[in-house]
């Protein structure tokens, strides 16, 4: 993987939700080549996550893990977050990425499918575990003047998603970044990255066909790498003091195609 340094963040600290993978792990790196030092979260049963975490040591970056469940009672949440801030000594920046995928498509029409179960689990953990993380590090950020980037998804503006449930937590994202913005101000920033159709394990599983269509409904006709999103989602922590509430759409133009 091929990382772009665009940011000097030496002496800055970050927790990454959903960090083990995709468009976390890209963050937790570029984060970590441009010298902060990072906190991967990642569910306490990934086995795969301590040999991420190692590989990124052997590459010479500071990482710490930080398992934990997004989609816990606020206690548990509480306690990662908490660990996570005494180890890494103060809190600079939070990457709110962890989040739920229906299991294969649902299509739009086909309402039955969208169990109340599912719904119930969808926005515990897309809307819910964001709320749950800022709640619990909110004091640790103001006392840094800190920056949260909610990634949220096409799919919560005009675009379809995996599923109603998906498309409406995402687009709950977007409207609690802007009122966490205004709860937060004016010591920490709080803004949302919303990805178009990136490369990740969960896409990787799609039916080529799928994708193909996905595609040529893109202005640019590309599948984004997560190495984009990371550059964009540092962007709104640390290239800019002057942008919260904001929501930054990168998405090969399939939004406006």
């Amino acid at each position: 993987m091929t990382t772009h340094v665009h940011f000097q963040l030496a002496s800055k600290t970050a927790l990454v939700t959903g960090g083990a993978s995709g468009i976390g792990l890209a963050t937790a790196r570029l984060l970590a080549v441009s010298g902060a030092t990072v906190a991967i979260n990642h569910f306490p049963s990934d086995a795969s996550a301590a040999e991420v975490i190692a590989d990124l040591k052997r590459e010479g970056l500071a990482v710490i893990a930080a398992p934990g469940d997004v989609g816990a009672a606020y206690e548990s949440v509480q306690a990662m977050v908490g660990q996570a801030c005494a180890e890494l000594g103060h809190l600079d920046y939070l990457v709110n990425n962890a989040a739920m995928f229906s299991r294969g498509p649902i299509p739009h029409a086909q309402l039955d499918d969208a169990s109340d179960d599912l719904w119930a689990e969808m926005l515990n953990v897309n809307v819910v575990g964001v709320y749950r993380c800022v709640r619990a590090a909110r004091h640790a950020l103001a006392d840094a003047g800190g920056a949260i980037v909610n990634v949220a998804s096409v799919a919560g503006f005009q675009r379809p998603g995996s599923s109603i449930p998906y498309g409406a937590a995402k687009a709950a994202v977007v409207k609690l970044t802007i009122d966490l913005a205004r709860a937060l101000a004016p010591r920490v920033r709080v803004n949302t990255v919303a990805p178009g159709l990136t490369r990740t394990p969960w896409t990787d599983l799609w039916p080529e066909t799928r994708k193909r269509t996905s595609l040529e409904r893109s202005l640019l006709g590309t599948l984004i790498e997560p190495d984009d999103i990371a550059r964009a989602i540092v962007f709104m922590l640390a290239g800019t003091e002057s942008a919260t509430g904001q929501s930054l759409i990168v998405d090969a133009g399939i939004s406006v195609a």
